[in-house]
């Protein structure tokens, strides 16, 4: 795709030089940021940009970026007052917003009131009751297998896009505030108040309800717009992309938001002086659109779609009638579906590489019913990538003790008899996985466990053929980093001596 493709470039593995492990884009001229990780593009498969003939854009957390945690205190303000405002206590109000606390992915469980983190298959990681990180007999009393079927959409909610980090985190501030009022009387299913029961389901609703108020009365964009500068990020680069993609190919907008929303954006992140020496006139944002769609109601926009109509850009109001017509450059549709997207700009397909952040309503639908091409923005695998990198050695620590594991079995078959002991290493492995789980945020059930874990520590002293020495155990060239109550203090210079006078040598508690 022209100057795009000119800048991809191919990061390989280092115990393979031939093989290509994954290709970045970089949409920054600026060499010192090629090694950035935001301004990388990963790729899961090939794919030649020159058969691209239309290059598709959400608006929201895709062109506009909110800032965070800005962005998310308001929503879980606005979710906060509106809940009270309908009879819940006014306590709740003391709340608030904690951005260590949510993250994106995470399982409302409405039976419990739980907050679940599950891998792919289902099976439990972690889990909250509040602020409660619960241990493995509480675990069990909810879950006896550990596992739950993630396809029940009647009990359990995913909470799987960024606009939902206000919402989980509300959902955590009310059953810590109903768990500790002594007005309430904890049940398993929710808290009973007199004749009064209020069930995890019920409050679930509550907050749903809540959300959709929130977006619908238009309370967070109203908010939004008045302080652009507080809660959207202002990318210079978004129109230069933008221009250049043009230069190639065509280029639409696809957004769930209304017209005067998305004027309002669009204008704040596009509408800049050409020139600001020569003092050149703005460039309007729809000219950088060849087809303008709001209020698409995706997934919907997908399927069966909805009337197509034309919006009234004086007023905002949409015109009567089902418009049949060709494509008006500078018109503002709403409404329609992806096949009318197709017809208007006469394209299929595989043509289509369309850029979204929702992995469900952008990504898969787009995919699966249409064959567009889909390009995921996920700001989320920047911490992801930063821990890697800053704390690769718990994970080469993990999967060291993972090759000694293998060696105590190596040699045992079906006849023998010796059981060999492996709780040491099983321990160290607990306590490594804390480690790693630690660095992507805290939460105060987790710094609880931070606390188990220094009384863990000090009991695994004299341990088999282990070298324990003021607190530090160490495996090998890495040196157990203490945690204290106050969180991970990280110990550099200490870990580096010791990898020095370790190396070459392995040590194992």
């Amino acid at each position: 795709m022209g100057s795009l493709a000119a800048e991809a470039v191919g990061i390989m593995d280092p115990e393979n030089p031939t093989k290509l492990e994954t290709e970045a884009v970089h949409l920054s001229d600026g060499g010192s940021a090629r090694n950035h990780l935001p301004n990388r593009v990963f790729v899961n498969r090939s794919l030649n940009l020159e058969n691209i003939k239309c290059y598709g854009f959400d608006m929201d957390y895709t062109l506009a970026i909110y800032k965070s945690p800005e962005y998310e205190a308001l929503g879980f303000e606005l979710l906060r007052d509106r809940l009270v405002s309908i009879g819940y206590p006014h306590e709740l109000l003391r709340y608030d917003y904690d951005p260590e606390f949510p993250t994106r992915g995470l399982v409302y469980d409405t039976m419990y009131g739980n907050l679940l983190k599950v891998d792919s298959h289902g099976n439990i990681l972690v889990c909250t009751h509040g602020f409660s990180h619960l241990k493995g007999d509480d675990i069990h009393n909810y879950y006896p297998n550990l596992f739950i079927q993630r396809d029940d959409t009647e009990r359990f909610y995913i909470l799987n896009t960024l606009f939902n980090l206000s919402e989980t985190y509300l959902y955590a501030c009310l059953v810590d505030f109903f768990t500790s009022c002594t007005r309430y009387k904890n049940c398993t299913q929710g808290f009973q108040h007199g004749d009064l029961f209020m069930s995890f389901r019920s409050m679930f609703q509550d907050v749903r309800d809540a959300m959709d108020y929130v977006h619908d009365s238009g309370s967070l964009k109203d908010r939004t717009i008045k302080a652009l500068e507080m809660y959207v990020v202002k990318d210079p680069r978004i129109p230069v992309l933008l221009s250049r993609v043009k230069e190639v190919a065509k280029v639409f907008l696809a957004t769930n938001s209304d017209y005067s929303y998305t004027d309002a954006i669009m204008k704040y992140l596009l509408e800049v002086p050409a020139s600001v020496k020569s003092g050149a006139p703005k460039r309007a944002w729809r000219s950088f659109f060849d087809l303008v769609v709001v209020d698409t109601r995706k997934p919907l926009f997908f399927g069966e779609g909805t009337v197509l109509r034309q919006v009234d850009t004086l007023t905002g109001k949409l015109r009567m009638g089902t418009y049949t017509g060709d494509l008006q450059h500078g018109t503002i549709y709403s409404g329609g579906s992806s096949d009318v997207v197709c017809d208007l700009l006469d394209v299929r397909g595989k043509e289509i590489l369309y850029v979204g952040d929702h992995i469900f309503t952008d990504i898969l639908k787009s995919k699966k019913r249409q064959g567009w091409r889909t390009f995921l923005v996920a700001p989320d695998l920047i911490k992801e990538l930063q821990v890697w990198t800053d704390k690769r050695y718990l994970f080469e620590e993990l999967k060291g003790l993972d090759v000694y594991l293998a060696e105590f079995y190596k040699h045992l078959d079906s006849g023998s008899h010796e059981r060999p002991d492996i709780s040491a290493i099983q321990t160290r492995m607990k306590m490594v996985t804390y480690g790693m789980d630690m660095c992507y945020g805290k939460r105060e059930g987790e710094r609880e466990r931070g606390r188990e874990g220094e009384r863990e520590r000090e009991r695994c002293v004299c341990l088999t053929d282990s070298c324990v020495a003021d607190g530090d155990v160490r495996y090998g060239h890495v040196l157990w980093e203490e945690r204290g109550r106050e969180g991970e203090r990280e110990r550099e210079g200490e870990i580096e001596r010791e990898r020095e006078r370790d190396r070459g040598r392995a040590v194992y508690a």
